[in-house]
């Protein structure tokens, strides 16, 4: 349990990501915890709630807010997925998003670089463990592979090793001195993001990482909802599951597609963050109560 001096300090963390996107624009939204469908996705194991899902991810509903006309949102919110925990995970965490209209995961970077600035100035009592006055990292899947790995992200993925290798050989050297933002990965590994113009086997998706620490996943959305159906599909077809409505297509969310041409948006974990900045290794050091601290 978090002692009153943190909990002011993760109350005012809050507050300064809140006046960050409100001095930039950006309407604050919130959208239902309680869904009815959850973006189908083979990898996130949602937590039934009744008849409904707790949401793993505001994702589906912000993009419908986009197509129905705004263009700069955000949301601070929980989040909930099953079997997730450890040092670095919770089954319950608060998720960051925000989205763009006309935009591309460039400018979601740059939001990035923009973010971590201003809350370094606003929380004058903490510190960061790298360094962010400096030019961040940009480093593609491909590079990072050549460099760290003996396989390219291709033959990786038809050996089924892509995210071992990414987790064991890659991550631990991201990000130690500066953020490091990890870009363009295979179109495989990014069902929601939009390909990548003149190289159609790769996606315009990035993660950021910190010391090793993976906080973000950002892309440029994919609008197109013939495409969208079918990467649906696709993940449906790769899952194992008994929950029938973790395999339903969400409909109305492929409607609203229809109405979005250039758009970009990014999930960031700010359990994480915060922990970052209180210089702690895990997260139950950085939430109000950590698991174990709850009633049984």
């Amino acid at each position: 349990m978090l002692d009153p001096k943190r909990l002011q300090l993760r109350a005012a963390f809050f507050q300064a990501i809140r006046s960050f996107f409100q001095e930039q624009g950006f309407l604050e939204v919130d959208t239902p915890i309680r869904q009815p469908l959850v973006i189908p996705e083979q990898n996130i194991v949602p937590v039934p709630s009744g008849t409904h899902f707790l949401q793993s991810s505001p994702e589906l509903y912000m993009k419908r807010l986009l197509a129905a006309g705004c263009e700069e949102i955000f949301q601070i919110c929980r989040c909930f997925r099953y079997g997730e925990r450890g040092r670095l995970h919770l089954e319950e965490f608060v998720m960051l998003e925000w989205y763009r209209m006309d935009a591309d995961y460039g400018d979601l970077m740059n939001d990035c670089e923009g973010l971590f600035a201003y809350l370094l100035a606003e929380m004058k009592d903490c510190s960061f463990p790298v360094a962010l006055h400096e030019p961040w990292e940009k480093i593609s899947v491909e590079e990072a592979f050549k460099k760290y790995c003996s396989v390219t992200p291709e033959e990786a993925l038809q050996q089924d090793s892509f995210d071992i290798l990414l987790v064991e050989k890659i991550e631990p050297y991201l990000g130690r001195k500066r953020p490091a933002f990890l870009y363009d990965y295979p179109l495989e590994l990014a069902s929601l993001a939009r390909p990548k113009p003149g190289r159609p086997s790769l996606a315009e998706r990035f993660e950021l990482y910190v010391t090793g620490i993976e906080l973000a996943n950002g892309f440029s959305e994919l609008t197109d909802p013939v495409l969208q159906r079918s990467r649906f599909e696709e993940e449906c077809r790769k899952m194992d599951t008994n929950l029938e409505n973790r395999k339903k297509i969400p409909e109305l969310f492929l409607e609203a597609l229809e109405s979005l041409d250039k758009a970009a948006g990014i999930a960031m974990g700010l359990d994480r963050l915060f922990m970052l900045f209180l210089e702690e290794n895990k997260l139950d050091s950085v939430v109000t109560f950590a698991p174990g601290e709850l009633d049984k």
